[in-house]
């Protein structure tokens, strides 16, 4: 089963664009570096809608194997490392993606 994270981020006062960009800058690596995400995108909310968090990321992966290698991947918890200060709130859901077979 195909599975999608998707990981919701609300900053707090902490967070300046620098250092924004910096977590922007290492989760762009990450796909070249975690063989396991079949597709990875992130980035900044739009502001269409009110009471949205204030940043995004969804992983996919093949399966729940690939969900751990992605979560316990020295890179992506290098990128935790620069996010997990500037948090004020997180949200994450993981949810199956079709069966596209």
């Amino acid at each position: 089963m195909a599975i999608r994270h998707i990981a919701l981020f609300r900053w707090n006062g902490e967070a300046t664009p620098e250092k924004v960009d910096r977590i922007r800058d290492a989760l762009a690596r990450l796909p070249a570096r975690i063989p396991e995400l079949r597709a990875y995108t992130f980035g900044p909310d739009l502001g269409i809608s009110e009471g949205t968090y204030d940043f995004g990321v969804a992983a996919d992966v093949d399966d729940e194997a690939g969900l751990a290698a992605y979560r316990d991947h020295p890179d992506h918890q290098a990128a935790l490392a620069l996010i997990r200060p500037l948090l004020a709130d997180r949200a994450s859901v993981q949810i199956a993606l079709p069966d596209n077979g």
